[in-house]
């Protein structure tokens, strides 16, 4: 099923119209879980880090052993060219993708330089700015580097996030908040995580057991820039039972608030509603200066 509408697809060297299979029964990437993925979005007319993405797909194909074969700046043309047909009001999900067609020493480890790429465009409406969500703890946690590739955006580790999101669902909640090896916060099932407490703005320190978002460093550089103090540190689930507010940071919809953790409600959105106006203002300014 796709995650969204009005599909365009990159493959084999040229684009094609809609949702098109991409994969064999036999590749690697569907039987051994070889796949790497990123994702950026278009909204209002502008990309916002879209290079950035870029870059990191081939960094975490790395991290896979599959071999990138398509360059950053040969990614950005080909996303520019697809992403024409669509009009200004539309918001599009970008995502490039590699996987590997075959596999070595027994079949379980990719084979070096056999690889496909794809790049998927899905029409997918940004969520709107007062939307909310609200957590809850869950007994699965983040690994570490040496039981899986925390370093890449890979497919192979998100079975793991949606049984922390199903989780939550069935006790009522829209999304998990996640423990690291240690049993502190790590992220969400599906996003950074940030939280406010007398006025400066705490994340959990990068440790090597989630990803460190591209949107989660875009919002620290901005509120710095806006003169607010940013910590990234160890945090426990007190801290955030005890914050005045609390937000998520990813790419999707770039900042949620959150409403409640388990018990306890947050009351405040202000510095919610602060950093997604500093995250706009700069991706509006940005987008201009590129031109």
């Amino acid at each position: 099923m796709a995650f969204g509408k009005n599909i365009r697809t990159y493959f084999e060297g040229r684009w094609h119209e809609g949702d098109i299979p991409v994969m064999r029964a036999a590749d690697h990437g569907i039987w051994q879980g070889s796949s790497v993925f990123d994702g950026a979005r278009l909204f209002d007319g502008v990309t916002p880090d879209l290079d950035l993405h870029l870059a990191r797909v081939n960094r975490s194909a790395e991290a896979l052993m599959i071999t990138p074969t398509v360059s950053a700046d040969e990614m950005l043309d080909i996303a520019r060219e697809g992403l024409r047909p669509y009009g200004r009001g539309q918001a599009v999900y970008i995502r490039p993708m590699y996987w590997a067609v075959d596999g070595s020493e027994l079949g379980v480890a990719p084979a070096e330089n056999s690889t496909a790429f794809a790049l998927c465009l899905e029409e997918v409406p940004m969520p709107p700015a007062e939307a909310q969500t609200t957590l809850t703890r869950t007994r699965f946690r983040r690994p570490v580097l040496e039981d899986a590739v925390c370093n890449a955006k890979a497919g192979c580790l998100y079975p793991n996030n949606a049984r922390m999101l199903v989780e939550a669902k069935h006790k009522g909640f829209g999304n998990a908040l996640v423990a690291d090896a240690m049993g502190n916060v790590a992220e969400t099932a599906t996003a950074n995580v940030f939280m406010v407490k007398d006025g400066v703005v705490f994340t959990p320190i990068a440790n090597g057991t989630f990803l460190s978002g591209i949107t989660r460093a875009r919002h620290i550089a901005n509120l710095r820039a806006d003169g607010i103090e940013v910590r990234e540190t160890v945090l426990t689930f007190a801290d955030f039972e005890a914050a005045d507010e609390v937000f998520l940071s990813g790419n999707f919809a770039k900042v949620t608030s959150v409403a409640r953790l388990d018990d306890t409600t947050y009351r405040s959105r202000r510095m919610t509603d602060h950093v997604r106006a500093l995250y706009m203002d700069w991706a509006t300014s940005a987008a201009a200066r590129a031109a």
